[in-house]
């Protein structure tokens, strides 16, 4: 796919039609809803066979859903720190109704308003090292049905989430896109990501600072091996997250061990142009193995402890763990100085929400006088430029929107932009981008266009806290699936429900807007675009 690849639009336009409408199609012949919803005979549970022995699933509403399945083998013992193993075969059929468990992490804060708008705190299937699990959504398990795949990496950054949330809950998806969705757990922070040959350990750890990444491709491994037991085409696969899912996806487009096992990709609010650096990760594992008693000549007794010793020893260290560059599995940073040449033929959406930063912001009672002050602290002598530039665009946001919005374009509107002006300079295949501008009403609307909200819409699920279930809310979710329905088909996002949308390049900047007037805007905000453009990043701005 190049460059000009927008005009092909009107060649996939029948492709796009069909993804659109996939929800009104006719069902497959073991699909469970129809039985299901006139109270007649049918069945509700399906068992398929994959690599490893049957599985079986349960019926939920139009799609089969099997939970908790293993791709790899447990991480504990003396599988900590190493490269992912394949799961065990197992006799007879395996019930999959449950989620498996999740990596060891801290847990969500209640006392937060955003936490509990996400229902970040609902990460269900219990915790430990036996976390490879993953989860599947399909409308059909007919081996030769060649539907479309997702694959989603879950968001928390690095380091907490996993794909049971009830935000990657992909019956919805699976059902409008008439697609398979998988969702997936794997190792985080410094079970994940320890640069331990940094801090001292033998060559033996040479991936410990990037087995949770090699984790994420080892999914993708048993989706190519094992999907067309759910119905599944291995040659048409997408995979797409966002915040900590936009960075891993951003992560795994600069892997060589990935390459080929995915056909398109998805950024959203989480573009990672840079990662850990050796020597940045080195010192993140030394304070680690510091505080867990170790020295350089005791490191390799890491194996030997509980889980539960370095989930504190990793909560009172601090450091970043995230993957570290510098092995085979990951030579570089994945967009700089250039888009990685691994995944050239791959066209991406890269995307921002509108007040993004807004969930680490909690002055919600913000007077003007007061985001005045703050923006003249952080930007010194240029606080009244930049509330008067940003009112010229928004003149009836509150003070606390206004500031979420410039503390975004401070910082990951840049990295955003950047990286989709890397991947069209590339010139191989096309970047698309987006940006969402439609608002929640919850939480009396003082969120607005807040980080994740567009979670939900590319997951078709309008019944959460963002949407509510309102007839708008549906709508913008129509409008951000059915893009997820025709790019995971075609690498082109054009289809009914939007407006014409060219690829991105840095001369015309295009981006589509997703609002209530959903539509493509050459260079949108380019005043504020061109003042941020001419300005270097505040030190700690957030976005």
């Amino acid at each position: 796919m190049t460059q000009g690849s927008d005009r092909r639009t009107v060649l996939v336009a029948g492709a796009a039609v069909l993804a659109a409408t996939a929800a009104s199609a006719a069902f497959a012949q073991d699909r469970p809803v129809a039985g299901l919803a006139t109270g007649a005979a049918s069945k509700i549970f399906q068992t398929t066979e994959i690599r490893t022995g049957k599985v079986m699933g349960i019926a939920n509403g139009p799609v089969w859903e099997f939970r908790g399945i293993p791709y790899g083998a447990p991480t504990g013992g003396r599988n900590r720190y190493m490269p992912p193993r394949p799961a065990a075969a197992w006799a007879g059929v395996r019930e999959c109704f449950a989620f498996g468990p999740i990596n060891p992490q801290t847990q969500a804060d209640i006392r937060g308003e955003y936490g509990q708008l996400i229902m970040w705190d609902r990460q269900v299937g219990g915790m430990g090292e036996d976390c490879l699990v993953l989860n599947v959504w399909t409308p059909t398990t007919d081996h030769g049905a060649k539907k479309p795949v997702f694959v989603s990496f879950h968001g928390g950054g690095f380091s907490t989430g996993s794909g049971n949330a009830p935000g990657f809950d992909g019956k919805n998806l699976a059902s409008y896109a008439d697609a398979v969705v998988v969702t997936i757990n794997h190792r985080l922070a410094a079970f994940g990501y320890a640069n331990l040959v940094g801090a001292g350990a033998p060559e033996a750890f040479k991936y410990a600072g990037v087995c949770g990444a090699l984790d994420m491709v080892a999914s993708l491994q048993w989706v190519k091996e094992n999907i067309e037991g759910f119905g599944g085409d291995p040659g048409r696969v997408m995979i797409f997250g966002q915040s900590g899912g936009g960075a891993k996806t951003s992560t795994v487009l600069a892997m060589p061990p990935a390459k080929g096992l995915f056909h398109a990709a998805a950024i959203q609010s989480g573009a990672a142009v840079r990662l850990v650096t050796p020597e940045a990760g080195a010192e993140a594992a030394s304070k680690l193995i510091k505080q867990l008693g170790l020295t350089p000549r005791t490191i390799g007794d890491i194996q030997k402890l509980s889980w539960q010793q370095i989930l504190e020893a990793q909560t009172a260290a601090g450091g970043n763990f995230s993957p570290v560059i510098g092995t085979d599995a990951l030579p570089n940073h994945p967009f700089d100085p250039t888009a990685p040449a691994v995944s050239a033929h791959v066209p991406i959406i890269v995307s921002t929400t509108l007040e993004d930063a807004a969930l680490a912001l909690t002055n919600f009672d913000l007077t003007e006088d007061g985001l005045k002050t703050l923006l003249d602290q952080r930007w010194p002598g240029k606080g009244p430029e930049i509330l008067a530039l940003y009112r010229q665009y928004d003149p009836g946001a509150t003070p606390f929107l206004i500031q979420a919005q410039a503390f975004t374009d401070a910082g990951a509107r840049r990295s955003a932009y950047l990286l989709a002006g890397r991947k069209a300079q590339a010139g191989a295949a096309p970047a698309y981008m987006y940006q969402w501008n439609w608002r929640t009403a919850a939480y009396d609307g003082k969120f607005g266009a807040v980080h994740g909200i567009d979670v939900s819409a590319s997951f078709h699920s309008y019944r959460d806290g963002f949407f509510a279930g309102s007839t708008q809310g549906k709508k913008m979710a129509d409008r951000l699936a059915s893009v997820w329905a025709a790019f995971v088909r075609t690498g082109n996002p054009n289809n009914p429900h939007i407006p014409p949308w060219k690829p991105y390049d840095d001369a015309a900047r295009a981006v589509m807007v997703f609002d209530n007037d959903t539509r493509q805007d050459l260079n949108p905000r380019a005043g504020i675009r061109a003042w941020w453009d001419a300005n270097p990043p505040a030190p700690g701005a957030r976005g």
